[in-house]
């Protein structure tokens, strides 16, 4: 693929994303944000599949690097997640 190509799909699914995102009524960003988790999900086994085909050294710390960075990205959602649903749990006395 042409890099100019590949930059122009970037910026445009950049561009959609953020007004997609920009969109979402307040109530909504809780299971958004658990459907983004899921997708990063999926993200770190296509890194693993990726980072079990590779053949180079910097190949596979390039794919080290992706699976380490996606699954802290996965739990770290899920940990504002789970934040964001303590804020709408009523308070014991």
């Amino acid at each position: 693929m042409d890099g100019m190509l590949a930059l122009y799909i970037f910026m445009l699914a950049a561009f959609t994303g953020y007004e997609i995102i920009g969109r979402v009524p307040v109530i909504l960003h809780t299971p958004l944000m658990s459907g983004s988790n899921f997708i990063h999900g999926v993200v770190v086994v296509g890194a693993m599949i990726v980072l079990g085909t590779a053949d180079t050294l910097v190949q596979q710390a390039i794919g080290f690097f992706a699976v380490a960075l996606g699954a802290a990205n996965a739990a770290g959602g899920y940990v504002v997640t789970e934040r964001m649903l303590g804020m709408f749990k009523k308070k014991e006395d």
